[in-house]
């Protein structure tokens, strides 16, 4: 009886929200640069949901704009891009013996801007899904109006870099 017990609750863990710190266990990224803050949704190797809240004391606002301060659509994709890869990392044995790293992004569109007290509905659907290479449509939204869409693709790579030459080894010692 145990056993099923704790069968069902790894199904459960899953499949319920994911807070910041099991979302720390699963990404390398910290601040400033970790964009999602709460999973909601995962439905594995399909789909995925989370919520950034965007706040005035981002770092990135001081610069982008003075006085009409708008969250940089680059952010918008790479939070879609972080999003995507719990997906990923979820399936993984070992999260922190890989990472996902983004290499491109398809039909980008920004629709509307995303200001500080947003919260932001990054949406994330599987296209498709290779043993190394992930390719998803994402789409984010601010009070349910489209902010933001595109397909981003990703690769999973290993953590630690190898070195190419025996001087390099050198150097990285």
């Amino acid at each position: 009886m145990e056993n099923v017990a704790i069968e069902n609750t790894a199904v459960v863990e899953l499949d319920a929200p994911l807070d910041i710190v099991r979302i720390m266990e699963l990404l390398p990224h910290r601040y400033p640069f970790l964009l999602i803050d709460r999973v909601v949704e995962v439905v594995r190797k399909q789909r995925v949901v989370a919520i950034k809240n965007v706040t005035i004391n981002e770092p990135f606002f001081t610069g982008h704009f003075p006085g009409y301060p708008i969250m940089p659509g680059v952010l918008l994709l790479e939070a879609m891009a972080q999003t995507g890869c719990i997906l990923v990392m979820l399936e993984s044995p070992d999260p922190t013996e890989k990472l996902v790293v983004f290499t491109g992004v398809e039909h980008a569109r920004f629709r509307r801007p995303v200001v500080p007290g947003d919260q932001v509905r990054l949406e994330i659907d599987v296209l498709n899904w290779r043993s190394r290479l992930m390719r998803m449509q994402g789409k984010a939204f601010v009070d349910g109006k489209l902010a933001c869409e595109g397909i981003v693709t990703s690769q999973m790579v290993p953590r630690q870099r190898k070195a190419s030459s025996p001087a390099e080894a050198e150097v990285e010692a």
